[in-house]
């Protein structure tokens, strides 16, 4: 027994090892791959007289919520919250509050100002002071959001219109929340493009907590989500001119959910119809006005569908290097085509995804979808979508999410990969132990 037991103790102590390191890269990789994405968080209530006091805590409950959510910090999320009526009052600074407890706490102690509705004068207030360096907000870089959420339930009694635009051309992202009997016109001139994503009304304040999960999703990010994607579009004369305008504003839409930025998401363009014309390449532009403008500006080709063709084009040239495109970083294409295509893209298609490049096949109209399914990556039920009506395209880039986060929105998907594989590892030493205990309890008998 005693040459045995020794053998037994290294072995359950290299498993043991190898079971502690597994899980500690796991609690590592949790701790260091995913997080909010640094963002200046200013909320803008209405307190007028027809927010009821005990709806007015309805409100401070939402906000204390969303805190929770939130990766509080002086380098990740800070947070403010003017409170407006007829006057405005700043009730937290972005500098203010460091932490979740201290924030939640300053947020249970404002009180309604129970007076009139001037939400332009709140939206001009936010930008002046609350966004404010001097009131904690950090210098305009790509790498921290500017954010504000207004909650309001009537009709202003000042023009928010002009106000709120020069807002959103500071860079300030709107979302506008209406209650009640909010005039849905005033929340629509208020927020942020595209107003699907960014307009939301909720019956009474009581259900307003049903917002909360949008909005912690709307503030997280995975640290390593930097992303090159190329659309790839076809301006074929089947598309027509009226269309393509429409293609053009479906781009846009898509570009609108990319966490844009020199360091995050670089969005290149090329069109093609009998020939392939790079409109621009990767990383030529880093924020999303200038992006947006260059796709408006995109002249339409007509000719033939020569996808095939695109397709080489995209494997061989748009994710080189010398178009811009960055070592180790996830590469997106996104193909759009409405017709057939007149050459072969088998080859093409398949190259595309062994070179690793993550591939969505968008069809319209007269599109084949056994094409698009040929061009899309697995599974080809989340990468392929075809509508019959260019106006529907719309729903499409809704469905469509180029994110390397799912489920949790801040839980990272190669981290749950990686969780379960470390669970499947120790379920694996688990057996392999148990057999090597069997085994080394026939030897023990055997000795005696």
């Amino acid at each position: 027994m005693t040459p045995i037991q020794p053998l037994f103790l290294l072995l359950l102590g290299l498993i043991g090892a190898q079971a502690n390191l597994d899980l500690r890269t796991a609690a590592a990789m949790a701790a260091g791959l995913c997080k909010a994405r640094p963002t200046d968080l200013v909320f803008i209530i209405d307190s007028s007289r027809s927010v009821r006091p005990s709806e007015f805590e309805q409100v401070k409950v939402f906000l204390a919520k969303v805190i929770e959510g939130l990766n509080v910090g002086p380098s990740a999320t800070r947070v403010g919250v003017v409170n407006y009526a007829s006057r405005v009052k700043n009730e937290v600074s972005l500098k203010t509050h460091r932490t979740k407890a201290g924030l939640i706490k300053a947020v249970t102690k404002i009180e309604p100002l129970s007076t009139g509705t001037m939400t332009g004068l709140a939206i001009q207030f936010a930008m002046n002071v609350a966004f404010s360096e001097a009131e904690g907000a950090r210098a305009k870089s790509s790498d921290v959001g500017k954010v504000a959420i207004i909650v309001t339930d009537g009709r202003p009694q000042d023009n928010v219109k002009d106000i709120a635009q020069r807002a959103r051309d500071a860079g300030i992202e709107i979302f506008a929340i209406g209650v009640g009997r909010v005039d849905m016109n005033t929340l629509r001139q208020m927020a942020s493009d595209p107003l699907d994503d960014h307009v939301d009304y909720v019956e009474s304040y009581s259900v307003i907590e049903k917002l909360t999960k949008k909005f912690q999703e709307a503030f997280c990010a995975c640290s390593n989500s930097a992303t090159d994607v190329v659309f790839l579009i076809d301006g074929s004369k089947s598309v027509r001119p009226e269309n393509f305008e429409l293609v053009k504003k479906w781009i846009n839409q898509i570009i609108d959910k990319l966490d844009v930025s020199e360091s995050k998401a670089h969005v290149g363009l090329v069109q093609y119809s009998s020939t392939v014309k790079p409109e621009f390449p990767l990383g030529r532009y880093n924020n999303k006005k200038d992006l947006k403008e260059a796709v408006k500006k995109m002249a339409y080709l007509e000719r033939g569908t020569m996808t095939g063709q695109a397709l080489r084009y995209l494997v061989e040239n748009s994710f080189s290097l010398g178009q811009g495109a960055r070592p180790g970083v996830t590469k997106v294409g996104i193909v759009f085509t409405d017709g057939r295509s007149q050459d072969y893209i088998g080859e093409a298609a398949k190259k595309a995804k062994e070179n690793g490049f993550k591939m969505y096949a968008v069809g319209v109209g007269n599109a084949v979808e056994d094409e698009l399914k040929e061009i899309a990556s697995e599974p080809t039920g989340e990468h392929y979508f075809y509508t019959a009506d260019f106006k529907a395209m719309s729903q499409i880039a809704k469905k469509l999410q180029i994110n390397v986060c799912n489920g949790d929105p801040c839980e990272c998907d190669s981290l749950v990969k990686f969780q379960k594989k470390v669970e499947a590892a120790l379920q694996a030493l688990t057996k392999k132990l148990e057999s090597m205990s069997k085994r080394i309890a026939l030897l023990e008998n055997k000795i005696v």
